[in-house]
C-alpha cells in the first residue's frame, strides 16, 4: 500500500529541508513541489557535488524518481529552464522526469519589476526582505483572477490578448505610482513563446498523475518551501511569504485529497534563524565574536541560498514550534544542524513569552503581537564532544541527548530523525517516516 509523506519547515525557512527530502527519496518514487516559487533555495550535498535548487524538486538527484511541480507553485518558466540546463550539464537527466501542472500561474518580468520597485520605495523598517523575484505580485494576480497560467502559453492569440491587458495595468502602476520604468510587451511575449515550446513536453495533469501512481502503490514525497512562520495566513504577517507553507497546502497545491497525506515531518534546526525583516523573539547578536549567535552564524554557514544575505540567529524557540506543530498536524520532527551547537557551555530554550504582563505558551498571531514578546528561557548544559556526522543515537553526548529529549517534552512531539551533517548518510534515524 502506498505511503505518502509531507516535509514542511516549522520555523522561518532554511531548516535544511532539501537534504531531508533527498534522503527520504530513497523510499519514494515521486517528489512533489506544491507551493512557492524560485524564492526557495534547497541545497543538496551528494558526495563531492553541491546542488542548489530553486524550483526543481529535490528528488531530482535520485535516478528513476519522477518529480512534479503542482498548481500551487508560481512558475518563472525562464528560470526553470535555466535550472534544468544547469542540472543536465552536470549529468542529471531532468526534462524526461519532470512534470509541470498546466494550472501553475506564470511569473513574468513585470512581476519582478513591481516586486523590486515596491521594496525600494519602503522605509527601512517596513521592508519585508523580499527576494525581488516577483513571487508576491504573481500570487496577487492569481487571486485577482488576472493571472496568465501555463496552459495559456499554448494558445498564442489568447496569451497575447491577456498579456496586453494585464501589462497595461501593471505598467500604469510601475510608471505612475512607483516611478519605475515600463516593461516592454514584445520582449515579454517573445520570450514566453520561446519558453513555451521547451516546456510543452513536461506539462501534465498533476492531480491525475498523482492519483494514478498512488493507486499503483507508489510512495510520494511532498516537498514544502519556506517555513510555517512565513505562511501568509499563519506567520508573522506582514513579514511573511506570499503562499501557504503548511502541510495542508500539499493537497490544495497538487490537486489531491488530504486523506492521501499520511505522515507530516516537521523540519527544525537545533536553534533558530530568520532571513529578512520581521520579529524574532529569541534573536541573538551574530557579529560579536565568541558569542553563541556568532558561532551559529559562522559554523552554521547561515547565509541565504537564494539571496546570499546573512541569516539572523537565535536560541531554539519551543513556543513558536508548538504553534507550527498544531498548524501542520506534525507526526514527527527532524532536528538539523545539531553539530552547530557543539562546544557551547550552556544552551537556552525559549519555553514561553511574556506578552503585555501575561505568560503565553504559543506564538501569537501577527507581527505586532510577536514584536512585543519577551522570551522566557530554560538553561541546559552544553556538550564539548563533536556530534558532526554521527549516525546512531547512542553515539550522541549525554547532554545532547538530554537537549533533544527536553525539546520533545516541551513540544509533545517525537524527534524521529536527526541530521548531523549535509551528506545523506550523516543522519540518525529513530523512526522512519515511511514506516510509521
Amino acid at each position: 500500500m502506498a505511503k505518502n509523506v509531507v516535509v514542511v519547515g516549522t520555523q522561518w525557512g532554511d531548516e535544511g529541508k532539501g537534504k531531508i527530502v533527498d534522503w527520504l527519496t530513497d523510499n519514494a518514487q515521486g517528489v512533489v513541489r506544491f507551493q512557492g516559487g524560485h524564492n526557495a533555495g534547497h541545497t543538496l550535498v551528494v558526495g563531492d557535488k553541491v546542488y542548489k535548487l530553486n524550483l526543481v524538486p529535490s528528488g531530482i538527484v535520485r535516478e528513476g524518481v519522477t518529480c512534479y511541480i503542482g498548481n500551487g507553485v508560481v512558475l518563472d518558466i525562464h528560470h526553470l529552464l535555466k535550472e534544468i540546463d544547469g542540472l543536465e550539464a552536470g549529468g542529471i537527466e531532468v526534462a524526461s522526469r519532470l512534470k509541470v501542472s498546466p494550472g501553475c500561474p506564470l511569473i513574468l518580468p513585470y512581476h519582478s519589476a513591481i516586486d523590486r520597485a515596491r521594496e525600494a520605495a519602503k522605509c527601512a523598517d517596513q521592508k519585508i526582505g523580499t527576494t525581488g523575484k516577483g513571487i508576491g505580485p504573481a500570487y496577487e494576480d492569481k487571486v485577482a483572477r488576472r493571472a496568465l497560467r501555463v496552459y495559456d502559453l499554448f494558445h498564442p492569440e489568447r496569451f497575447a490578448e491577456k498579456l496586453k491587458e494585464v501589462l497595461a495595468y501593471h505598467n500604469f502602476i510601475l510608471t505612475q505610482y512607483l516611478g519605475a520604468e515600463a516593461v516592454d510587451y514584445q520582449q515579454v511575449y517573445d520570450q514566453a513563446m520561446a519558453d513555451a515550446e521547451r516546456i510543452r513536453p513536461m506539462v501534465a495533469d498533476i492531480s491525475a498523475a498523482l492519483y494514478a501512481v498512488n493507486k499503483a502503490g507508489q510512495n510520494l514525497l511532498f516537498e514544502g518551501a519556506q517555513g510555517t512562520l512565513l505562511d501568509i495566513d499563519h506567520g508573522t504577517y506582514p513579514f511573511v511569504t506570499s503562499s501557504n507553507c503548511v502541510a495542508g497546502q500539499a493537497a490544495a497545491g497538487s490537486g489531491i485529497g488530504p486523506g492521501m497525506l499520511h505522515y507530516i515531518l516537521g523540519i527544525t534546526k537545533a536553534y533558530c534563524t530568520r532571513v529578512g525583516g520581521g520579529p524574532f523573539p529569541s534573536e541573538l547578536e551574530i557579529d560579536a565574536e565568541g558569542c553563541p549567535g556568532y558561532q551559529m552564524s559562522q559554523k552554521g554557514r547561515e547565509f541565504g541560498t537564494v539571496t546570499g544575505r546573512k541569516r539572523r540567529c537565535g536560541w531554539f524557540d519551543a513556543t513558536a514550534l508548538r504553534r507550527s506543530i498544531r498548524i501542520n498536524g506534525v507526526t514527527g520532527l527532524c532536528i538539523t544542524k545539531l553539530d552547530v551547537l557543539d562546544g557551547l557551555p550552556e544552551l537556552n530554550i525559549c519555553t514561553g513569552y511574556r506578552l503585555d504582563g501575561e505568560v503565553v505558551d504559543l506564538l501569537p498571531i501577527g507581527a505586532d503581537q510577536v514584536e512585543r514578546c519577551e522570551p522566557i528561557y530554560e538553561t541546559l548544559p552544553g556538550w564539548s564532544q563533536s556530534t558532526y556526522g554521527l549516525k546512531h543515537w547512542d553515539e550522541l553526548p549525554a547532554n545532547a541527548q538530554a537537549y533533544l529529549k527536553r525539546i520533545e517534552a516541551l513540544v509533545e512531539t517525537p524527534i524521529d530523525v536527526i541530521s548531523t551533517g549535509p551528506e545523506r548518510e550523516e543522519t540518525i534515524l529513530r523512526r522512519h517516516p515511511f514506516s510509521v
